[in-house]
């Protein structure tokens, strides 16, 4: 981070947001929003077979310049760039998603928030099911957000779980504890996630934004909206029109050409 200098007012421009800045909980959570609906998630370069870069002036040029999105490493790690610069006391975490019951490695970074010696579990990182607000670090109590609720809980094994309400039943989303994490244990993860064939980000395209009312979420050739309750699915051809409908719904916008793109399987 030799040399670099975080440029808060690129990045308050890049996310919309004109409010004033202030070490408080309101704050944090007008910033988490607003950069959770400008800037989405998304895994294109690793589609591209590009390098995952996630120093400071990476997370940057790409996702603030170039006005791209990024995956959990990306995200989160520009927003801890920003929260540290504005003068919060916020590290990295990081945590093994249980999503399809058999838990990963921790390769999932998010953000934990102190604020006046409440603590704040912060993450932009997991698409659709990303929290929509900080979840307060507190066991047991549901955290309720329009039609979307969500819970921690203690698990022996893996410190704590995020769990969201699903159907009426708790989904394990994916558990962190607070061991102290370094540079190399982000890249470690970073490297698996983007490289690995066993990797949903290196066997799939996926992208993620909530809009007023809803989410756009695209997995491969799907693209969903849900807005106001009502889902609409659109099935996208593998032809140049796929990027085109990439930049009009997420305001992504590549520097490649579709042919570019490794081929879904």
């Amino acid at each position: 981070m030799s040399g670099f200098t975080f440029n808060k007012e690129e990045y308050l421009n890049r996310i919309n947001f004109d409010g004033k800045v202030s070490i408080n909980f309101e704050c944090l959570k007008s910033i988490h929003h607003a950069q959770h609906t400008t800037i989405p998630f998304e895994n294109f370069d690793i589609c591209l077979g590009r390098n995952i870069n996630v120093d400071p002036e990476s997370l940057v040029h790409k996702m603030v310049r170039n006005k791209r999105g990024g995956y959990c490493s990306e995200l989160n790690g520009l927003l801890l760039l920003a929260l540290k610069s504005f003068g919060f006391e916020a590290r990295p975490l990081l945590g093994r998603v249980h999503i399809t019951g058999e838990p990963t490695g921790r390769g999932h970074q998010v953000t934990l928030v102190t604020i006046d010696e409440k603590r704040w579990l912060v993450d932009l990182g997991f698409g659709a099911g990303s929290p929509p607000v900080p979840i307060p670090l507190v066991c047991n109590v549901p955290v309720m957000f329009e039609n979307q609720t969500y819970r921690l809980i203690e698990i022996e094994l893996f410190g704590y779980m995020l769990q969201r309400m699903n159907d009426e039943d708790w989904r394990s989303l994916y558990s962190f504890d607070l061991s102290h994490v370094c540079r190399g244990d982000i890249e470690y993860g970073k490297h698996y996630t983007s490289t690995s064939p066993e990797s949903i980000f290196v066997n799939s395209r996926v992208a993620a934004l909530p809009v007023k009312n809803g989410m756009i979420t695209l997995f491969n050739n799907s693209l969903k909206k849900i807005i106001n309750g009502k889902e609409e699915v659109m099935l996208l051809k593998d032809d140049s029109s796929y990027l085109s409908i990439i930049e009009k719904e997420f305001g992504i916008e590549i520097d490649a050409k579709f042919e570019d793109l490794r081929p879904l399987k």
